[in-house]
């Protein structure tokens, strides 16, 4: 069972005999009465959202979640085909199913995949990730002063800012989270 102090980001939960993701928080400490958490939750079956304000006593009890590896096999019509590492069953899931991460999806990536009632319900990517720029624009002489950057095209079509010295060809690292350049691979 998770107390309120232990709701934090990407934490799975069970509410109505379903997995439910947090994936906002707000601590809230009211003047006379007790502290609230207001969360934003994402049902990891349906894919739809749920707010829920949780006070000091409310307990919740943390999701019985399997994880795997698999790897990432290819794109057909708006579905993404995945095969289990371990026994080599594959699944799919459809973009809706996973939202914005199918713009980090390349093929052969190994993924985490969340399993619920052995059941693939979502995927969990890894923090950062390499891919290989296909197009950038030359950087312009004498225009450096500060944090100078351009829009650079990666593998995978995502565009992505970074400093004027990336190149065509260059191997680049792309934080996951926030979809920003991190460093050269």
């Amino acid at each position: 069972m998770f107390s309120l102090s232990d709701l934090k980001l990407g934490k799975v939960v069970t509410l109505n005999n379903e997995p439910y993701q947090i994936v906002f928080t707000q601590h809230i400490k009211q003047a006379r009465g007790g502290a609230v958490l207001k969360t934003k939750l994402k049902n990891l079956i349906s894919g739809s959202t749920l707010e829920k304000t949780f006070s000091g006593a409310d307990a919740v009890e943390e999701a019985d979640m399997a994880r795997r590896q698999a790897n990432f096999l290819y794109q057909q019509e708006g579905n993404f085909f995945f095969m289990d590492n371990t026994d080599f069953e594959q699944f799919q899931f459809s973009s809706d199913d996973l939202g914005a991460v199918t713009k980090y999806l390349k093929d052969g990536q190994e993924v985490e995949v969340l399993f619920f009632n052995n059941r693939p319900v979502s995927i969990v990517l890894p923090t950062k990730i390499v891919f290989a720029v296909t197009s950038a624009p030359e950087g312009v002489r004498g225009n450096s002063a500060g944090a100078v950057t351009k829009t650079v095209a990666l593998e995978n079509g995502l565009e992505v800012r970074t400093p004027l010295f990336i190149k065509s060809g260059d191997n680049i690292i792309v934080n996951t989270d926030t979809g920003e350049y991190v460093s050269r691979a």
